[in-house]
């Protein structure tokens, strides 16, 4: 398939700034594939779609204080400093991205906090705008991760964080309530419409829940630049799946119930690890999976999915869940009725 087949006209006023004043009262468009019938619900009433025993797959990613901002030696001009992973715990080695790039060299040393709390000194390029930096820091590890994290800013993606600064709110919704293993520097954003309150009345409805750890990396917002589509290569990506997810999911697939993925991550997390006769397997390591139509999925047969952008990765992977038809159809429905798009957007959820 081709980059321009998925492209779309989002007016700018539909895209998210900000998410919902209640995480489950954002909206929902419920898609039956099989007739192409739709739906206009509000996200809570997904309850409605689940029966006793279904298995719901979360992200148990959390999203940590990325973005940070500081000065360079000397001449004191303004960096930004984006954390991508850690690469050594011992020696404080982190793979970032760094802006402006042609001013941060190899050798520099960068200041952050307004008492120069934390500085780093810059070690090795890695591309254009990637760095390996190395935090001059001798406290303790978990003192340096307070430190580091204080200083650091909730990582908004672009169409967000171009538009309007950082608030407090951010810090908390920026995050799904389920959010355990530290990595990620983007929101599951799929998982962010599960309040606690629908939660308990899934769990009370006999709803399994099962989770698996992936954590997004900034490559989800990064621009396919290749019309052909074979051709884009997706960033890897830290991904874990445990004997207990594993166990849960084969179970209901063995008893035909219904199994959703929330969200792309965790739908692509599921095909990565998939073994030959359709089912899952546990897994420890990287994936840099790109799915796109046309696309056979073995495990989840329901998906639930925020509205994302156009020409995004995340798109296609929907496309390739839904039918590309379809879901193209389906989106631009969701724009004539005035759904909102992006991180903080709304939700449809894809019946197959």
């Amino acid at each position: 398939m081709k980059l321009s087949q998925f492209r779309l006209k989002i007016p700018n006023e539909q895209i998210a700034l900000h998410p919902s004043e209640n995480r489950d009262e954002s909206r929902l468009l419920v898609l039956h594939a099989k007739t192409g019938k739709i739906e206009h619900r509000m996200f809570k009433d997904i309850i409605d779609y689940f029966e006793d025993k279904d298995v719901l797959v979360l992200n148990d990613t959390k999203v940590f204080p990325a973005r940070l901002y500081g000065n360079k030696e000397k001449t004191g001009a303004k960096i930004e400093v984006f954390l991508l992973r850690e690469l050594n715990r011992e020696q404080r080695l982190w793979d970032v991205l760094v802006d402006p790039a042609r001013k941060i060299r190899i050798g520099n040393k960068l200041y952050f906090g307004d008492n120069d709390e934390l500085v780093a000194e810059v070690i090795d390029n890695t591309t254009s705008r990637g760095r390996t930096i190395r935090f001059l820091c001798e406290e303790e590890h978990e003192c340096f991760k307070k430190i580091l994290f204080s200083l650091g800013q909730t990582p908004l993606p672009d169409h967000i964080n171009e538009l309007r600064t950082v608030i407090d709110e951010d810090k908390d919704r920026f995050q799904t309530i389920f959010a355990k293993n530290e990595g990620a520097v983007a929101l599951p954003a799929a998982g962010m419409h599960f309040s606690r309150e629908l939660m308990k009345r899934l769990e009370i409805k006999g709803i399994e829940f099962s989770y698996l750890t992936l954590h997004m990396g900034l490559g989800n917002f990064s621009t396919v630049e290749v019309e052909d589509l074979t051709k884009h290569k997706m960033d890897s990506e830290r991904m874990i799946i445990s004997d207990e997810t594993t166990e849960t999911v084969n179970n209901a697939r063995d008893n035909k119930y219904n199994i959703f993925a929330c969200g792309t991550t965790v739908l692509r997390a599921m095909e990565t690890s998939v073994s030959t006769n359709g089912y899952l397997k546990p897994y420890d390591g990287w994936t840099n999976k790109f799915i796109f139509p046309p696309y056979d999925f073995t495990i989840a047969n329901r998906l639930i999915s925020n509205f994302h952008l156009s020409q995004s990765t995340l798109l296609m992977m929907v496309a390739a869940f839904g039918g590309f038809e379809l879901v193209m159809d389906t989106y631009k429905t969701a724009i004539k009725e005035g759904y909102r798009f992006g991180s903080y957007g709304d939700a449809m959820l894809i019946l197959k």
